[in-house]
């Protein structure tokens, strides 16, 4: 999996690199940039419009404008700083454009008729709001609808957290130099960076820096999977238990154990809490009904999900409880979360169990947790995932736009799938239903958390492919496209 590093280990990677002779990365930097403004260009396409602003990520832009002109584009470039203010290298960079023949503007010009603009104002370094004066050249700048390439990060962007620093610029294409970063990954950032890139800038960065955070891919969740063998039965996979289901929620446990099933337990016990419910789904009659506390109770149970549409009764805080005092491995979500959050002890239970316990949060579900708002979540939602991982010992999903995965031991991942098709009810619950029809077949996990999340965001994105949103698609439809492609990575 990729490296993703957060902009204090960026600045660590840097160090490290000088410190072992590597030099010029800011004309790497620049030079990598340039080479993607040339194959970004249609043919026939000469005109170039760079944006410098008054730091590093300037300097980077003042590279990347010396090597176009070199390249006999028509580079135009507006400087947004103070060449006396200017930090070491971003200088000598401003330098040696001008001794290019580089010409340099103040302002925007008057007719902007260019092929590609060049955003390198604010990089990683931005850790406060824009001024009112950006905000509204970043707002002129998106309405001109131009390709706009980004230098590290969209300006705007912050790169630790994904957060909108006042405003930003929306950008086609987006250059990250050395690594990932996880703000380029999650909230606003994925709707901000367009198309995105990496430059390595011929560092390992690995070896300077160990990673904690990583973005997953398809060919390492596939490599928890293994073909089943001939001689198996239905015992072979595992028993789940899913507890949820109050009155006028029945739908949101039957999407969880209908996944369950579709996505390969062996069997999939369901209890609702809703009463004079038929023990029968005839969609799916294959599922098994158990009142509450006999499944609780059961033996077989390899793995069990609470919560989906369980409500906040009595009863439901009571089954939490013993649900929490098993043995089991646990997937616990929506309702279940919600009671959680408003009892201490069960907060205590949980934090004290052996056996693997993971918890699915949406972002307001991580704010009860953390006694925050959900905005607080939002605005540093790597730091969030972290803290629930470690205050509740458990294996992690802070769901929304780039899902945060959080170990109980530090590490967090970063998930590349999905798509705004998933902003509908029951998505949760099936992803719940996955999970721990993962768990019953007998991965560990944070395996079974991690392909769970991917292959959720996958199916949405193949049912896209398909013409099936993202306006109007149903959690029912990503089952199926779920177990198409589990079977598909498997054999």
């Amino acid at each position: 999996m990729q490296p993703i590093y957060t902009t204090e280990d960026i600045r660590e990677i840097e160090t490290a690199a000088l410190a072992h002779g590597a030099t010029n990365l800011m004309e790497r930097a620049g030079l990598a940039a340039a080479e993607l403004a040339r194959k970004l260009l249609p043919d026939g396409a000469t005109k170039i419009l760079v944006l410098a602003g008054p730091g590093n990520n300037g300097g980077d832009a003042f590279v990347v404008a010396r090597h176009l002109l070199s390249w006999w584009f028509k580079v135009e470039v507006v400087f947004f700083g103070d060449e006396k203010k200017l930090p070491i290298d971003a200088a000598q960079a401003h330098k040696k454009f001008l001794a290019a023949g580089g010409k340099i503007l103040t302002t925007l010009p008057e007719n902007i008729d260019h092929d590609l603009m060049i955003d390198g104002i604010f990089g990683i370094g931005l850790a406060r709001d824009v001024s009112a004066e950006y905000i509204k050249l970043f707002n002129k700048i998106n309405k001109l609808n131009k390709h706009v390439l980004s230098l590290d990060t969209p300006s705007g962007i912050d790169a630790d957290t994904g957060a909108i620093r006042g405003a930003a610029i929306h950008a086609t294409h987006t250059i990250s130099f050395i690594a990932h970063k996880p703000g380029l990954l999650t909230l606003d950032g994925p709707d901000y960076v367009g198309q995105l890139h990496l430059a390595d800038l011929q560092l390992d960065t690995k070896k300077l820096c160990p990673p904690h955070g990583h973005l997953l891919d398809q060919q390492t969740v596939a490599s928890f999977l293994k073909p089943r063998s001939r001689n198996s039965h239905k015992g072979s996979f595992g028993s789940v238990g899913i507890i949820g289901g109050a009155q006028g929620m029945a739908g949101a446990a039957l999407l969880a154990a209908r996944a369950s099933l579709k996505l390969g337990a062996g069997k999939v016990f369901v209890s609702m809490l809703a009463e004079g419910m038929a023990q029968l789904d005839i969609s799916q009659p294959e599922l098994m009904w158990r009142a509450p506390e006999e499944l609780l109770q059961a033996q077989e149970l390899s793995a069990l999900a609470i919560g989906c549409g369980m409500g906040n009764s009595d009863f439901a805080r009571i089954l939490l409880q013993r649900a929490i005092a098993l043995t089991t491995p646990l997937v616990i979500d929506a309702d279940a979360l919600n009671i959680i959050a408003t009892d201490i002890q069960l907060q205590s239970a949980l934090k004290e169990r052996t056996t693997a316990t993971i918890i699915t949060p949406h972002p307001a579900e991580g704010a009860r947790l953390l006694n925050k708002s959900t905005a607080d979540i939002q605005q540093n939602r790597l730091q969030s995932a972290l803290a629930l991982a470690n205050q509740f010992n458990a294996w992690v999903v802070l769901k929304g736009s780039g899902s945060l995965c959080a170990t109980p031991d530090g590490r967090w991942l970063i998930n590349p799938t999905g798509n705004p098709g998933m902003a509908s009810a029951g998505m949760g619950d099936v992803l719940s239903g996955i999970i721990v029809a993962l768990l019953a077949q007998g991965l560990e996990a944070e395996q079974a958390l991690l392909l769970g999340v991917y292959l959720h965001g996958a199916a949405a994105d193949a049912c896209v492919k398909k013409g099936m949103g993202p306006i109007g698609l149903t959690a029912s439809e990503v089952t199926d496209n779920a177990r198409h492609l589990l079977n598909k990575w498997i054999y």
